[in-house]
C-alpha cells in the first residue's frame, strides 16, 4: 500500500477496525447479524415457520431464524449454511433451528440423521445439538454426524473430525475424533461407545458439499461467514474493476436483467419484509454487500471479509411511501456502492452503523456514515434513484401477513415499474415452489422445544406424516 493509499483511507480503516471489534450492536431488540440460508434441497422437503402451524415446500435461498423447523420426507436431502457451518439433513429427518443468533446456533433434532461441519466456530461462540437423549455440544470445528431413533429412544453419535462433549441426565462424556457413541434412555440415560460405523452414501454426498465449499474461488473475495459464496463460483465470475475492486458478475441472465427483480417478498421476522431471489444463486449478493452497474452489466460488490457480517433483508431503497415498505410503494431499486442501507424494522444506532460498515467496502465507509449521521433518507441521493430503466420492480397487489400488504400492494403506480415481483406471507413465503406439502391436521404444539431443565429436546409433535401412507 502506498504512502498515498495509506493516507487517503487511513481515517476509514480505522473506524471499520473499531467498529468490528467492538459487541455488535447497542442495544437490546436489535436483530441478530446471522441468519441461516436454505442453501440446498432434493426431494421433497418441508418448512414450518416459527409461531405458524402451517407446513410449506421449502424454498431455496429462504432465511431461516429462532423457531423455524425442516422436515425431509422419503429418499429427501436439505442443506443449511450459517456463520461457516454447514447443516446437512439426510431422509425422514425433523429439525428445528431452536437459537440462531450471534452467539448461538442450538439445533433441535426431534428424529433423523443429520450432519454438522463446522468449518469453523469462532470465540465466544457455541454449537449445540440437542437430542431426546442427551445436549451435544460442539468443542472445536469438525465433522460430526448424530442420528436419532425415536422409536426405540437412542441416539447415535459419530465423531469424525473434532471433538464434542455430550450431557445427559447424571453424565457428561467428551467424544473424541474417530470415536462413536450410543445414548439411551430419558430419565436414566446410559452412554456406550460403539464401534465406528461405516460411511453411506450421506456420508459421501456431505464429503462433495464440503470440497465444493472449501475450494471456492468466491471464499477469498467473499469471506467464509457469509452464507451462499460457493454458489457465486458456479454461476459467475470475478473481474476487477479500478473503482470497486473485485466484482462478480453472474452468467446467463435474461436480457434486461436487474437485481432485486427476479423474486418475491416474504414476512419473516424480526426483519419484516424480505426479498427471496429465484435464482439459486441468489442469497449472498442481495443480502450482503452493494450492486452496481457497470457498462450494461450489474455486478456485485462483496463488503469486507469480515468474520461478523451482518444480514440484511434486502439492500434496497422504495420509491413511494417513503422507506418503511407498505402500502404506497411503487417499486424498489438496489443500493449502490456509496448507498447507505436504512432499515425498515427496529434497530439502534449501533445496529444502523454496523450493518452498513460490513456490507460496503473499506474505501466507501465514509461516505456511508457521513449519510447515516444525517438520518434522514429523503437527502441521500442514491446511485440508481433516477435511472428509470434500471429500477429493480414493483408488485401489482395481495395481501401479506395478518393483512399487512407488501411492497407495491394494490398500487397501479407499481405496473410502470420495469418488473414486477411476487410477495407472501411469511407461512405461505415458500408455497410458490409448489408441490405436496405434508398434512399436519393433527399437529398442535410448535414442535421440538428446548428443556432448559435438563438440556434436552422434547418433541412436542409428531413430524410431517411421510405421504406415502395417505395416498
Amino acid at each position: 500500500m502506498n504512502a498515498y493509499i495509506r493516507k487517503a483511507f487511513l481515517p476509514a480503516i480505522v473506524a471499520l477496525c473499531v467498529m468490528l471489534a467492538a459487541p455488535l450492536f447497542g442495544e437490546e431488540g436489535d436483530p441478530p447479524g446471522r441468519v441461516a440460508r436454505l442453501s440446498f434441497t432434493s426431494g421433497n422437503v418441508s418448512f414450518q415457520a416459527s409461531g405458524e402451524e402451517q407446513w410449506n415446500q421449502a424454498t431455496l435461498n429462504y432465511p431461516l431464524t429462532t423457531g423455524d423447523r425442516v422436515y425431509t420426507d422419503n429418499d429427501a436431502r436439505a442443506e443449511l449454511e450459517t456463520g461457516n457451518i454447514a447443516v446437512r439433513l439426510s431422509a425422514n429427518t425433523d429439525l428445528t433451528t431452536t437459537n440462531l443468533n450471534d452467539q448461538l446456533v442450538q439445533l433441535g433434532l426431534a428424529q433423523g440423521t443429520l450432519r454438522v461441519r463446522a468449518y469453523d466456530i469462532r470465540e465466544g461462540n457455541s454449537v449445540e445439538i440437542d437430542t431426546p437423549n442427551a445436549t451435544l455440544t460442539l468443542l472445536r470445528a469438525g465433522s460430526y454426524r448424530v442420528e436419532t431413533y425415536p422409536e426405540d429412544n437412542t441416539t447415535l453419535v459419530t465423531v469424525n473430525t473434532g471433538d464434542l462433549e455430550v450431557s445427559g441426565s447424571g453424565f457428561s462424556q467428551t467424544v473424541h475424533a474417530g470415536q462413536a457413541v450410543k445414548l439411551s434412555g430419558d430419565d436414566q440415560g446410559q452412554l456406550d461407545f460403539v464401534s465406528m460405523p461405516g460411511a453411506d452414501d450421506f456420508d459421501q454426498w456431505c464429503g462433495d458439499r464440503d470440497r465444493r465449499f472449501l475450494s471456492s474461488q468466491s471464499r477469498e473475495y467473499v469471506g467464509p461467514y457469509v452464507p451462499g459464496y460457493a454458489d457465486l463460483d458456479q454461476y459467475g465470475g470475478w473481474e476487477p474493476a479500478p473503482e470497486y475492486g473485485q466484482v462478480w458478475f453472474p452468467r446467463s441472465v435474461p436480457v434486461g436483467w436487474v437485481p432485486y427483480r427476479y423474486g418475491h417478498w416474504a414476512w419473516v421476522e424480526p426483519w419484516g419484509w424480505t426479498w427471496v431471489e429465484d435464482e439459486p444463486w441468489g442469497f449472498a449478493p442481495f443480502h450482503y454487500g452493494r450492486w452496481v452497474a457497470i457498462g450494461p452489466r450489474w455486478g456485485w460488490i462483496p463488503g469486507p471479509v469480515v468474520i461478523r457480517p451482518v444480514y440484511a433483508p434486502a439492500l434496497v431503497a422504495f420509491v413511494g411511501g417513503g422507506f418503511s415498505v407498505g402500502v404506497g410503494v411503487q417499486c424498489w431499486f438496489p443500493l449502490g456502492p456509496r448507498d447507505p442501507y436504512f432499515p425498515w424494522y427496529h434497530h439502534s444506532d449501533g445496529y444502523l452503523r454496523q450493518v452498513n460498515v460490513t456490507n460496503v467496502t473499506v474505501r466507501n465507509v465514509t461516505y456511508v456514515n457521513n449519510y447515516i449521521n444525517v438520518r434522514n433518507a429523503a437527502n441521500v441521493h442514491y446511485a440508481y434513484q433516477r435511472t428509470p430503466h434500471r429500477a429493480a420492480g414493483g408488485s401489482s397487489g395481495g395481501a401479506g401477513k395478518r393483512g399487512r400488504r407488501g411492497p407495491g400492494a394494490g398500487d397501479s403506480a407499481s405496473r410502470s415499474c420495469a418488473g414486477r415481483a411476487r410477495h407472501s406471507s411469511r407461512s405461505a413465503a415458500s408455497a410458490s415452489a409448489g408441490g405436496a406439502f405434508p398434512p399436519d391436521s393433527h399437529q398442535q404444539n410448535a414442535g421440538p422445544s428446548r428443556d432448559r431443565r435438563r438440556g434436552r429436546t422434547k418433541s412436542g409433535r409428531q413430524p410431517p406424516a411421510d405421504r406415502s401412507r395417505h395416498q
